[in-house]
C-alpha cells in the first residue's frame, strides 16, 4: 500500500512539474503582407470559414481552448499545429513559390472536397468547424479562383511543382 502511495505521489509531482514546461504559443496578432488574405481577394465569408475551420492549425495565430492550459494536452495540440503549419501556412503563403501556392490550393480543394479537412480529431471538440456543403463550395470556389488568377498571370510551366530527383543505382 505504501508503494502505491509513493508511486501516486511521484506521478502527481511529475504532473505538477510538467505544467511549467511550455513551448511558445502560436499567437501572432500581426497579419503580414505574406498572409493569403493580403495576397488574394478574400471575402469576409471566406475569412469566416477559414477562421473557424482552418486557421488554428494553418496560420501563425491559434485560438487556444481552455484545456490547452493543461499539460500534456498543450504538447499534443502544439504538435498538431506544427504539423499543420508544415503542410500549409496561410500566414506565410506569399513566401511560397508560385508553383507551391498553386499546388497547395489544389491540395486544399481536394482535402475539403473529400472531407479530409478539417481533421475529425479537431471537429470532435470544435463542432463549429464542421463544414457544410455550402461552405465547402465557397472555399473550393475561392481556391479555384486564386488558381485561375495564377494561371492567367504566370506561364504554365511556372505553376508545376518540380519533380523530386531520384537517384538511380
Amino acid at each position: 500500500m505504501k508503494m502505491l502511495k509513493n508511486v501516486l505521489l511521484a506521478l502527481l509531482a511529475v504532473f505538477v512539474i510538467i505544467q511549467f514546461i511550455r513551448p511558445k504559443k502560436n499567437q501572432s496578432k500581426e497579419m503580414g503582407a505574406n498572409h493569403v488574405y493580403n495576397m488574394y481577394a478574400t471575402s469576409q465569408e471566406v475569412k469566416t470559414i477559414l477562421d473557424k475551420a482552418c486557421n488554428d492549425c494553418h496560420s501563425n495565430n491559434t485560438n487556444y481552448p481552455w484545456y490547452s492550459n493543461i499539460q500534456p494536452v498543450y504538447w499534443w495540440l502544439n504538435s498538431h499545429i506544427k504539423d499543420g503549419k508544415r503542410h500549409l501556412n496561410f500566414s506565410e503563403f506569399g513566401l511560397y513559390r508560385i508553383a507551391k501556392q498553386n499546388h497547395k490550393l489544389e491540395e486544399c480543394e481536394d482535402e475539403v472536397k473529400e472531407g479530409g479537412m478539417p481533421l475529425s480529431s479537431y471537429t470532435i471538440v470544435h463542432k463549429n468547424a464542421i463544414l457544410t456543403a455550402g461552405e465547402k463550395a465557397i472555399l473550393n470556389g475561392w481556391f479555384t479562383s486564386i488558381r485561375d488568377s495564377l494561371k492567367a498571370r504566370y506561364p504554365a510551366d511556372s505553376l508545376v511543382m518540380p519533380k523530386k530527383n531520384t537517384v538511380s543505382k
